[in-house]
């Protein structure tokens, strides 16, 4: 439908939730995928599993549906493992022609109560883990003369939110580096957007219901303030949005920032 039959596309968090959601449905339009994922030391011990495992569940998952993985574990605040992972992944494909920032953490805390090594973590995994998987396929992309990134920010992105100040500096801040991307590899052929979903129905939603003591139905109707008419978004449909900010029929846009939230910003 979209045309990436053969195209290769690199995705960070690629284990669960959304990531998982984005990296079969370019499978099934016969894309090629580096997955990329591992949850590993994070002082926010809901985020410390066994994400090797999944990326191997990944793997079978994609290839069922009649893609190809080269699946890397590693950490997306290490310069080391994400050079690797491209290069790997090129070895194995030849090129990337789309890179999906999808790692990221969430969780709750007042500003003034978070210790230095909450905030790092938080600005690490979610900003310079997507700048440093930009750094090293970005010059893939220009030697390819094209290519497609698209940041995954969130609603976090475009307005402030309570009790989550860390969350929303890191999210804003993907703002930033999607516009200057996108400046930097226009003559390129590379587009850069970054896309903002509401609450997501993934394990990440059910970390911070944890963390609450509530159930995820309670906190995504409480993020979202009743407006919505469901209290989330599937993975599924982050994933379409981002098939077609990937494809050529979004060949216009780039430096943008593509809003999925329900109507939760009208408020």
């Amino acid at each position: 439908m979209y045309g990436f039959k053969d195209k290769t596309v690199f995705i960070t968090g690629a284990a669960k939730g959304q990531g998982r959601a984005v990296a079969l449905a370019f499978a099934k339009e016969g894309a090629n995928i580096i997955a990329f994922d591992l949850a590993e030391k994070i002082p926010y011990p809901i985020y410390n599993d066994a994400s090797k495992h999944a990326l191997v569940e990944v793997k079978k998952e994609i290839e069922a549906v009649g893609g190809k993985a080269y699946i890397y574990a590693g950490d997306v605040r290490n310069a080391d493992d994400i050079r690797a992972a491209v290069e790997g992944g090129v070895s194995c494909f030849g090129k990337i022609d789309v890179l999906f920032n999808n790692a990221g953490i969430c969780a709750y805390g007042y500003s003034h109560e978070l210790t230095e090594e909450q905030w790092d973590a938080m600005i690490d995994i979610n900003l310079k883990g997507a700048w440093l998987a930009g750094k090293y396929v970005i010059p893939v992309m220009r030697a390819q003369r094209s290519g497609v990134i698209i940041n995954n920010s969130s609603v976090g992105g475009l307005r402030g939110m309570n009790r989550l100040s860390h969350y929303a500096a890191s999210k804003w801040a993907l703002v930033g580096l999607t516009k200057s991307w996108a400046l930097e590899n226009t003559e390129y052929g590379i587009r850069v957007i970054s896309i903002h979903p509401t609450g997501v129905n993934s394990p990440m939603n059910d970390g911070l219901a944890f963390m609450e003591g509530a159930t995820p139905e309670e906190i995504a109707v409480r993020s979202a303030g009743n407006l919505i008419p469901v209290p989330w978004i599937e993975p599924e449909d982050v994933a379409d949005s981002v098939l077609f900010l990937a494809s050529d029929k979004a060949k216009y846009v780039t430096g943008s920032q593509y809003v999925l939230d329900a109507g939760l910003l009208t408020r």
